[in-house]
């Protein structure tokens, strides 16, 4: 590649970026959190960013199965446990660094995928949504059944931290979410995306034209199991502990409630619930008597008037859909900025503003 394309390819990306709101509010994000350390030494707002980190990769995972691939899971925390315990197993029993055993432990949480989705291929809605309920149950009564090894209700506690300093933790954190959230992003624009999308809108439509529907399934529930013990085992080792807590029911039901949220079947409307919705949780900590009611009339209210999500709210106001091209612009343009044909019919801006 000679220096004239490797510009030509950094501008073209550079233009990318900057003709899409959506996508210059995402790169801003991100630039916050890279620079966050630099602007404050608050530890309390550190740990708050590290653990949104954390969730929103445990929410874009459901995301990728629930809303691209249609398969409604109310039993995730089973991968976050199985990442967090493994990670903390193999920290504690075999003295394994966080280097060596969040990735063991996101393995872990892959092959649960798989074994997770095997019996649950032939079922579908409720049906499905109850049967993964039962496994973080199942792997409950493991975990209380061995508490020599894993602590039993009280859990494993010294596990090592991440680094040796808090400044390091969150960039660990952070560059594992940045990089996590960017691959499943991809993912959803590749030809495995618009698959899962398909088996979405019709399984049996889709099984018609050729495709294995069950490959692609498994597919969805190991990747997301992946993504999800690197949280588990991120938050293991942030928090020096794993315990039954990680395979609760509300650790189920959060990523649920972050990804309606935020905007389902979108990678980023979790992390825009996550980021929302977890810090207005730790605000309401002063407020103990009125957190619930807060957090439940603030839900009821984007799902009663944005049932779309609060970010594919604000995205339909700031971007606009090529009617030629679907490629996507600013709300101010009046021409595609990819085919140049008029975004709005002609006349139609003036009867807008008559």
């Amino acid at each position: 590649m000679t220096l004239w394309s490797a510009r030509w390819r950094v501008r073209s990306m550079w233009d990318e970026i900057f003709s899409i709101p959506g996508r210059i509010i995402a790169f801003f994000f991100a630039v916050g959190l890279v620079l966050l350390p630099f602007l404050t030494s608050d530890l309390y707002l550190q740990r708050i960013v590290i653990l949104s980190c954390i969730f929103s990769m445990l929410a874009a995972s459901w995301d990728l199965l629930a809303g691209y691939a249609g398969q409604i899971s109310l039993g995730h925390a089973l991968f976050f446990g199985v990442g967090a315990y493994g990670a903390a197993l193999l920290n504690v029993h075999f003295g394994l660094p966080a280097f060596c055993s969040v990735p063991l432990g996101a393995l872990g949480a892959w092959a649960t995928g798989l074994l997770v989705g095997l019996p649950c291929l032939r079922l579908r809605g409720p049906h499905l949504a109850l049967a993964t309920l039962a496994f973080p149950l199942l792997l409950t009564g493991l975990v209380l059944s061995f508490p020599r090894w894993t602590g039993g209700e009280l859990g494993l506690f010294r596990v090592a931290r991440l680094t040796q300093a808090r400044f390091y933790d969150y960039y660990a954190v952070v560059g594992a979410t940045i990089f996590a959230l960017l691959a499943l992003w991809a993912l959803t624009r590749s030809r495995l995306g618009l698959v899962l999308q398909a088996i979405r809108e019709d399984e049996v439509a889709t099984r018609a034209v050729g495709i294995n529907t069950t490959l692609y399934k498994l597919l969805a529930f190991s990747i997301s199991g992946l993504v999800a013990g690197v949280a588990g085992g991120l938050h293991a080792h942030f928090l020096r502990t794993a315990g039954p807590g990680n395979l609760s029911l509300l650790r189920s039901f959060e990523p649920v409630i972050w990804t309606m949220f935020g905007g389902m079947g979108t990678i980023y409307g979790p992390v825009v619930g996550v980021f929302v919705l977890y810090p207005a949780v730790e605000f309401f900590r002063g407020f103990s008597e009125y957190q619930t009611l807060a957090f439940a009339v603030v839900v009821l209210f984007i799902l009663r008037f944005l049932p779309q999500g609060l970010a594919q709210w604000a995205r339909d106001k700031l971007e606009l859909d090529c009617p030629h091209c679907r490629a996507k612009n600013a709300f101010f343009r009046r021409r595609c900025r990819a085919c140049e044909k008029p975004l709005v019919p002609q006349g139609a801006h003036q009867r807008g503003t008559a």
